[in-house]
């Protein structure tokens, strides 16, 4: 029963129906490493003071991709790791984490993953992370990623972030700091429904010339559900930023976007945008008169808008 339950959260956050045989991954079930394998440019290493593993990519190292998941099979689990990546110069990657929770009892299970990026010199990485929750019991699934960014020089790190199911209360947290010619790129989604809690937070220096963020929020928040949107970005040198939150409101629920955005240099310039609303209703009774219900209409616009 367990391992179905792994197969079937390793599909959804990673697309893997089982295990795979080869490439490099690490698979962590309830708090332990449960499979693990490196490839000559890909070595997986567990930490000895903390738990967690370093993830070491040599330079050069082009078209191979690194699979980290977490799983959560059990109730009562409160799982914290540590995961440290080293991007070699010149690489180009692409890393699939994400976070599976499987909560069928009454107590709480949760898994908070640090993670930090050390990218080098002209590196090139995609990083694509999904959480879910699933289960029939009352315990609640909780999810708090953290990521640290280190862009190096010329670098270009683009993070795909997706939650659209399942998890009662997550704080996500991205801090970065951008050095010369660097790229910073954050892609969000997000759904939360009956009293869920999600709370995004992100601070980026732009510290280096030519260096750049872009942030990009989309939301959409149903029943009594709370969502927060909190945006840092200081612009240290001559770069360019943007951020970005966009969010459906529905029923009863809550959404805040806090913008803060700093120029400490002449040559920044920095931009927030930020759009909060209802569906508008011209958009379903144009769906209805297609045949649709209104609650079809309603999950076709909201579908669409978190694509």
């Amino acid at each position: 029963m367990e391992d179905s339950i792994k197969n079937v959260l390793l599909q959804e956050v990673t697309d893997m129906y089982s295990i795979p045989s080869t490439g490099a991954f690490n698979i962590r079930l309830n708090s332990q490493s449960d499979a693990r394998h490196s490839t000559e440019n890909i070595e997986i290493v567990s930490k000895t003071d903390k738990p967690g593993i370093d993830i070491k990519i040599k330079p050069n190292t082009v078209g191979e991709t690194v699979y980290i998941p977490a799983i959560v099979t059990k109730t009562g689990v409160h799982d914290l790791v540590y995961n440290d990546f080293y991007i070699g110069e010149n690489s180009d990657i692409i890393i699939v984490a994400g976070c599976g929770i499987h909560n069928d009892g009454c107590d709480s299970s949760e898994h908070n993953g640090i993670h930090r990026f050390f990218v080098g010199k002209n590196a090139k990485v995609k990083y694509l992370e999904k959480h879910i929750g699933i289960g029939e019991g009352t315990g609640e699934r909780i999810i708090n990623p953290q990521t640290e960014i280190e862009a190096g020089e010329n670098s270009y790190i683009e993070m795909e972030t997706t939650q659209l199911k399942g998890v009662d209360s997550t704080i996500r947290i991205t801090k970065a700091k951008a050095e010369e010619g660097a790229t910073v790129v954050v892609k969000e989604k997000i759904l939360t429904h009956g009293k869920q809690y999600a709370e995004t937070r992100f601070e980026i220096d732009l510290n280096g010339d030519n260096s750049s963020v872009s942030l990009v929020s989309r939301s959409v928040a149903k029943d009594k559900s709370v969502q927060r949107f909190v945006s840092v970005i200081n612009g240290n040198a001559k770069c360019a930023g943007h951020s970005e939150c966009d969010a459906i409101i529905m029923d009863d629920a809550t959404v805040s976007a806090v913008p803060e955005i700093t120029a400490n240099n002449i040559e920044a310039s920095l931009i927030h945008e930020a759009a909060i609303g209802k569906i508008a209703g011209e958009q379903i009774i144009k769906l209805m008169t297609l045949g649709l219900t209104e609650e079809e209409a309603e999950a076709q616009i909201v579908n669409g808008f978190l694509k």
